[in-house]
């Protein structure tokens, strides 16, 4: 299954508080992102214009969780919301009735500024479209036991 929003921002995250798993800083040497474009006090550099290969930078989370930031947007199961307020705190997928509603990307892309691929960033798309910067990751969970 996609992953929760809440899920997903934890495996990113990967007991961090700093804005990207590896610091305050991303550089186009740890992701993948429009790298005309800088963040805080980062350097400019490559623009790919294109995705790259899983475990392109070499840098895992502490969850060995790859390219958390950048590369592709990623799908989760959740329906926008522009806010939190009534938010569900259990960790569960926040969805209405409606099936055309906007989801939920989380990450960042290869195509968006740096800011795009914090931790926190998130974005939404119709569930219809199809871009080459948005992708998904899979949850494999296990069921519940009485």
């Amino acid at each position: 299954r996609l992953p929760t929003e809440a899920e997903w921002e934890y495996a990113c995250r990967s007991q961090t508080t700093t804005p990207f798993h590896f610091g305050n800083i991303v550089t186009p040497e740890l992701a993948n992102y429009d790298g005309r474009s800088v963040y805080a006090n980062g350097t400019k550099g490559e623009y790919r214009q294109a995705t790259t290969p899983v475990d392109h930078f070499g840098i895992a989370n502490a969850f060995g969780l790859s390219e958390m930031h950048g590369n592709v947007w990623e799908w989760c199961q959740d329906h926008y919301q522009s806010h939190y307020d009534s938010a569900l705190t259990d960790g569960s997928a926040w969805v209405n009735n409606n099936e055309q509603a906007n989801r939920v990307l989380r990450g960042g892309s290869w195509f968006y500024a740096p800011r795009n691929c914090r931790s926190a960033s998130r974005n939404f798309n119709s569930p219809d479209d199809r871009n080459s910067d948005v992708g998904f990751r899979v949850v494999c969970s296990a069921p519940r036991t009485l």
